[in-house]
């Protein structure tokens, strides 16, 4: 079963909104979320929830979690929300860097090559491919609940890019 872990800052909005998705919607995955500058053990918020449960996927028992290499070393696939957070891996986990990316980039992407989850992403050598404006999932905290639908739908849409691909990805 892959392993895919979604990342943030804090874990309390946009990697727990893409985990939930993902885990709702690909039962054949194993979905952690992290962050990378995170206050450990807290729930999180009620517009995240909200705006969750709205696209239909569950919120039970979320607690934020700061990533460890163990969450790296054990993941298929670091989905990351913002180019931030692929230079946190790259910087102090370089050995998962080939195996992290924002997720525009990698609905973008990875669709565009063959083969299984692995050989996709050697094919898209992420650790080396320069970082852009552009994928940037915008942090909605401190925003109006609006903001944090608008975000979780805008994460919803880029995953059903990569849907097909987790449902047949091989670890």
């Amino acid at each position: 079963m892959p392993h895919i872990v979604t990342l943030c800052t804090g874990n309390a909005a946009r990697s727990v909104m893409a985990g939930a998705l993902l885990a709702g919607r690909s039962p054949g995955l194993r979905v952690s979320t992290r962050g990378t500058h995170v206050i450990e053990g807290m729930p999180m918020s009620w517009r995240t929830r909200e705006a969750i449960q709205a696209l239909g996927a569950a919120t039970d028992g979320h607690r934020s979690r700061q990533v460890t290499r163990a969450d790296l070393d054990d993941a298929d696939l670091v989905v990351a929300l913002a180019r931030e957070h692929v230079a946190f891996v790259r910087r102090a986990y370089p050995d998962a860097a080939p195996r992290t990316a924002t997720l525009k980039r990698l609905a973008r992407d990875l669709p565009t090559v063959e083969g299984s989850l692995p050989e996709r992403l050697a094919a898209l050598r992420l650790a080396e491919v320069t970082l852009e404006p552009w994928e940037d999932v915008e942090d909605p905290a401190g925003g109006e609940v609006a903001v944090f639908h608008e975000v979780a739908a805008e994460i919803h849409a880029l995953l059903s890019e990569l849907w097909p691909l987790f449902a047949t990805a091989q670890p």
